[in-house]
């Protein structure tokens, strides 16, 4: 079984190799779609937009909060290429692992030169 910390490599290593070759500048989808491309050739498990529902007072609402992609079942990551990094934003992440009980979330910001300067790691 491959644990968090071996994963979280793999992905930064096949995002840094889908930044190199496209470069900043597209749309989230086409990151989002090449870096899914780019994982399956690593042969590992991949769930696209997985739906993440709210858990409220014990009820749980299918409210259409998606996440990007889900790496194994144990790595979410968030893909975005918006203008600037906010705590929003890593909120959003922390988010996703709380009702999904992950422990491991990466945020990819591929609007960025180069891609390490784009990555959040976040633990929870």
């Amino acid at each position: 079984m491959i644990i968090e910390n071996e994963l979280s490599n793999k992905i930064i290593g096949c995002a840094i190799e889908v930044h190199k070759q496209l470069g900043p500048g597209l749309l989230e989808s086409a990151y989002k779609e090449c870096l899914l491309h780019e994982l399956l050739l690593h042969g590992l498990n991949i769930q696209k937009e997985k739906p993440m529902p709210i858990i409220y007072k014990d009820v749980k609402l299918d409210h259409g909060y998606r996440v990007d992609l889900l790496v194994e079942n144990k790595v979410v990551i968030e893909i975005k290429t918006v203008e600037g990094f906010t705590d929003v934003h890593l909120a959003q992440v922390i988010t996703y692992l709380k009702h999904g009980n992950y422990k491991l979330g990466l945020f990819l910001y591929f609007h960025v030169t180069t891609l390490p300067n784009g990555i959040k790691r976040v633990v929870l």
